[in-house]
């Protein structure tokens, strides 16, 4: 019997390349439809929709009810998709997504097609999808930046006092929102929890942030105290919700929308962590004209894919002070003559946030330094 010949590193990375097309190919074949044997002509004219979620290869797309007229024997579709539309003209349906749209997320304004024949899973295909006027990001690891929601032009960075009201996280938000230019509204939830033990911790982050500027409501999702005032925030505006695991988010949407009912779970007592409750961001929309969109809690939000200079610019009220410096290329840090730890000293910028700045900024070149090639340390 011949001995068998030992393949090359080469073909083996061929082989191995080759084996895995096959397999995302079955994946595939089993779980979608191949939209290249698709017939145009099975489908009706192009129409547009909004991303409510995200399945993988599909999506549920909210579209304008649509009249239709007998033309020749076909249905030809009359309406168009209208952004500021109420419940009662739109309907929600399941679309297949074409292999070439290769970025979709909750909150997209998508081109669809719908089949003219009938299809008891999905109702269409999404072909296209429309510039974004903004996105929210959220960095990953194995992913990289992960869009969260687009369109929006309202964000509302969630806090509790429960698992922990920790200035930290509010901040790298903070940080992440003013890159986009988009209206941040910090929420404090949990009011129910209040006692003597945090009683001056919230009452000092209330005027942290309101004295820099920013608007701060607190409420209780739970007592459904202070979801007037949210209501009213949200109207005429497509706003997403974001921040830490556990801190109520989900319960802040059902509050909102009582009819939704989405599930909640409670913040564990022995790590203080909260626990993931949306897997998929999700589109809502609300009666008084805006839309509430759900988004993945996460235990800690990276700023590894900012620069030091975006991350220094999202401290706003550092930036009456940053070109002030003895030297251009101050790093605010030990440098001498440095205007900002003036301020700092001074009482005219918050020691809390400054802190937060520089924990940021450590975060960042911990994470830098890991993720580099062995090489290059």
């Amino acid at each position: 019997m011949a001995k068998q010949k030992k393949l090359s590193k080469s073909q083996t990375r061929r082989i191995k390349a080759n084996q895995s097309k096959r397999l995302a190919k079955a994946k595939r074949a089993n779980n979608d439809v191949e939209d290249v044997n698709i017939d145009d002509s099975l489908l009706g004219g192009q129409e547009f929709g909004r991303i409510i979620t995200r399945y993988g290869m599909h999506a549920d797309v909210e579209v304008q009810k649509r009249n239709v007229t007998e033309q020749d024997g076909s249905k030809v579709l009359t309406e168009q998709f209208d952004q500021v539309s109420d419940d009662n003209n739109v309907e929600i349906i399941r679309c297949n997504i074409r292999r070439a749209v290769d970025s979709l997320v909750c909150g997209d304004i998508v081109v669809w097609r719908p089949y003219k024949v009938n299809n008891e899973d999905f109702q269409g295909v999404i072909e296209a999808v429309e510039p974004r006027t903004s996105e929210f990001v959220r960095p990953d690891f194995y992913d990289g930046l992960k869009p969260v929601a687009a369109n929006i032009d309202q964000i509302l960075i969630v806090s509790a006092l429960l698992p922990d009201l920790t200035p930290n996280i509010i901040d790298r938000y903070l940080v992440a929102v003013e890159q986009l230019h988009i209206r941040p509204i910090i929420l404090i939830n949990k009011m129910d929890l209040l006692d003597e033990t945090n009683k001056d911790l919230l009452e000092e982050t209330v005027k942290l942030y309101t004295d820099i500027g920013y608007q701060v409501v607190t409420l209780s999702a739970k007592e459904e105290e202070g979801i007037e005032q949210i209501q009213a925030l949200l109207k005429d505006h497509v706003s997403v919700f974001v921040g830490q695991s556990g801190v109520g988010k989900s319960s802040l949407v059902n509050a909102i929308l009582p009819d939704v009912n989405i599930e909640t779970k409670q913040v564990s007592e022995n790590s203080r962590l909260g626990q993931h409750t949306t897997t998929a961001s999700r589109f809502y929309r609300l009666q008084n004209g805006g839309a509430v969109i759900d988004s993945p809690g996460v235990r800690e939000f990276a700023m590894w894919h900012l620069s030091k200079d975006e991350i220094l610019a999202g401290f706003v009220e550092f930036s009456d002070f940053v070109g002030l410096c003895k030297f251009r290329d101050c790093s605010h840090k030990n440098d001498p003559g440095c205007a900002l730890k003036q301020a700092v000293s001074d009482g005219k910028v918050s020691d809390i946030r400054y802190q937060s700045y520089l924990r940021i900024l450590q975060t960042v070149d911990d994470i830098t330094l890991r993720h580099q090639p062995k090489d290059e340390k």
